[in-house]
């Protein structure tokens, strides 16, 4: 699913070049899920939007599904993106002027799928997230755990095959950043291949591989044993 080899990037701040990631490989596997872990600066950002094809490598090369992606121009990676990738954030970012339904429907609506098509993808969804009686509501009007699970639905309204979250459960009480790490393992035992960036050492230790980043290296990467 995802092959980096030496990649790096790096960014001007002020006088000094900071180097974002620095000569990295890495290999994850359909269906894996991998968790990301690392202090602030380690990488892990800029990794994941390197993953996402939100950035290009300065150097390396990026293959998704088996196709080089450093060269695409930006309707190239878009067109990528919408295929292949889903994304969950931390601050959610749905359209504070939309309903649930509409901010689970808008990536299909962007796509031109057919109204008939959005809507019965959208309930399906909902339904199975337990937002069915949400559908109406705005952004403003739902818990931080029916946000991030109205935009769960619309990361996976377009059926992508690898999901790619940064502290999903960073702005969420403990109890609904265990549900929303639990239905991202459900998604993940379907077979879809999930990537988890995450500060919470538990949550990272429930995922099948872990790597731990530092000035944008890989520092260790375990693989969680079948016991």
């Amino acid at each position: 699913m995802i092959q980096l080899h030496e990649v790096s990037r790096s960014f001007q701040l002020g006088e000094h070049r900071v180097l974002g990631l620095d000569h990295l490989d890495l290999e994850v596997a359909d269906g894996e899920y991998l968790a990301i872990t690392g202090a602030s600066g380690s990488g892990k950002s800029t990794l994941l939007n390197i993953l996402g094809l939100l950035d290009a490598p300065d150097s390396g090369e990026v293959w998704l599904d088996e196709r080089a992606t450093r060269l695409l121009d930006e309707p190239g990676r878009a067109a990528l993106r919408s295929r292949l990738i889903g994304f969950v954030f931390q601050s959610f970012h749905l359209v504070p002027r939309l309903t649930a339904l509409e901010n689970i429907e808008l990536p299909m609506l962007l796509a031109g799928i057919d109204p008939a098509e959005r809507r019965r993808r959208s309930l399906a969804l909902a339904g199975r997230l337990g937002l069915e009686d949400r559908l109406d509501h705005h952004p403003g009007e739902l818990s931080g755990g029916q946000r991030q699970r109205v935009a769960i639905a619309r990361a996976m309204v377009m059926r992508p095959r690898l999901l790619l979250a940064d502290e999903p459960t960073g702005n969420l009480d403990s109890q609904s950043g265990e549900e929303v790490v639990a239905l991202l393992e459900e998604l993940n035992a379907e077979g879809l291949t999930l990537v988890l960036v995450t500060h919470d050492d538990r949550h990272a230790a429930r995922a099948g591989r872990r790597i731990a980043m530092r000035d944008g290296r890989i520092l260790c990467d375990r693989r969680r044993s079948a016991s």
